[in-house]
């Protein structure tokens, strides 16, 4: 429940300050005069930690992971939650996790559970974290389900690290290119400008273009970062776009192997986010809305929302799955074989290595075949280049 911080009167003349803890603002009013106080100023309380936060409004996977492995330490250890949070408030490397365990620890003591707690902030924590907290604090396996959430971040942590290293060798070329672009636009072609301009015959096209593109840059070269920003901007835009965002979804499963790469990094977060909560005790159904939350595609979350509804109607997770026509069929075969032998969880803890397995040589194919496409890529570049410079000097050479 929310903590009030009041200021009152006792005895119509003396000034007193408190907090109190009450479900609404009429209620504590209510605790307050109970206590013999006349209530002159009460307001939700915020902690000093809180007000430090700044407006804490999510964390990150390296944070949740730091803040969850130290709070499973400190409670197999014996100590009390209320004590952790206390530790972890003074003692922790990161500013964040110093403020949010200074809030939750504030909210414990005034007597609500560690997974109610939580609830109460959504953006910082995430409904998945919530979820899994709150049934493994109900069946009061909290040390282990907070051991299982812990290994879940760090597997997402891990997925997302090998798709952000896959992309950054070609992110880094393209840069790279870019620069030498740069550089020969403004620096090399002006340089070759007059000797091309004492020729009789007319520059080639693709030489016309590079140096009026390197006279322009050295103009007006304060247009490149605003021409820079607009772009990312723009990006930005199309992607937080709904709309936008829904069409690129669907291109993006059209592309081969990119396709199977986001796929599979999809499955792998929703199939272990089921796992860990179904060995939680979390009912199906609950269990498959929490996965759903991972799902970055909108594509992959809209047919799995409709598969969550059948199963609602009754309809076995194997089936319901099937219907989608986007789950792998090994992936549906050990769903079915789990819910027919009454092994569910063993097989979903299957599938997630199946799909762990499958994502790592999917990378490893991505990862060799980047490297063919970015010698194209740059070997074009080259040739464009050479062909702007020298096909005035052949031209002149022909003549």
């Amino acid at each position: 429940m929310p903590i009030y911080s009041y200021v009152a009167l006792k005895q119509g003349k003396e000034v007193v300050k408190g907090e109190v803890t009450a479900s609404n603002l009429k209620d504590a009013r209510d605790v307050i005069r109970k206590m013999g106080y006349v209530p002159t100023k009460i307001s939700e309380y915020v902690d000093s930690a809180q007000k430090r936060s700044g407006g804490l409004t999510s964390l990150s996977l390296t944070e949740k992971i730091d803040f969850i492995s130290t709070f499973q330490i400190l409670l197999q250890s014996g100590i009390p939650a209320v004590e952790s949070l206390m530790f972890m408030e003074q003692e922790a490397a990161r500013k964040k996790i110093r403020n949010m365990s200074g809030m939750l620890k504030t909210q414990i003591m005034a007597g609500s559970t560690f997974a109610d707690t939580l609830a109460r902030y959504p953006n910082v924590f995430g409904h998945i974290f919530i979820g899994l907290t709150k049934a493994g604090e109900e069946s009061g396996e909290l040390e282990k389900t907070l051991e299982r959430i812990k290994d879940l971040l760090t597997k997402q942590a891990n997925i997302k690290g090998k798709v952000i290293s896959t992309l950054m060798y070609p992110m880094f070329v393209i840069i790279l290119a870019c620069l030498v672009i740069l550089v020969m636009l403004i620096f090399v072609f002006p340089a070759f400008k007059e000797m091309f301009e004492q020729q009789d015959k007319a520059l080639p096209m693709i030489t016309s273009i590079m140096i009026n593109a390197g006279d322009y840059l050295k103009t007006y070269w304060y247009t490149l970062p605003i021409f820079i920003v607009a772009f990312i901007s723009f990006v930005y835009g199309v992607i937080r776009w709904e709309p936008a965002r829904n069409v690129l979804d669907k291109v993006v499963l059209k592309i081969p192997l990119l396709n199977n790469m986001i796929l599979y990094s999809n499955y792998s977060n929703f199939m272990s986010v089921l796992s860990v909560s179904y060995d939680a005790g979390i009912p199906i159904v609950d269990c498959l809305h929490l996965g759903v939350i991972t799902l970055n595609n909108s594509v992959m979350r809209n047919k799995m929302s409709s598969a969550i509804v059948k199963v609602q109607q009754g309809l076995q997770v194997s089936q319901a799955l099937k219907s989608t026509k986007i789950v792998p069929k090994m992936l549906l075969f050990m769903i079915a074989t789990g819910e027919q032998s009454g092994r569910l969880g063993d097989m979903l803890e299957r599938g997630v290595n199946f799909l762990d397995k499958t994502l790592d040589g999917i990378i490893d194919t991505m990862t060799k075949m980047i490297e063919p496409i970015m010698l194209i890529v740059i070997g074009s570049i080259v040739l464009v280049m050479a062909l702007a410079l020298y096909l005035p000097l052949f031209q002149s050479y022909m003549s």
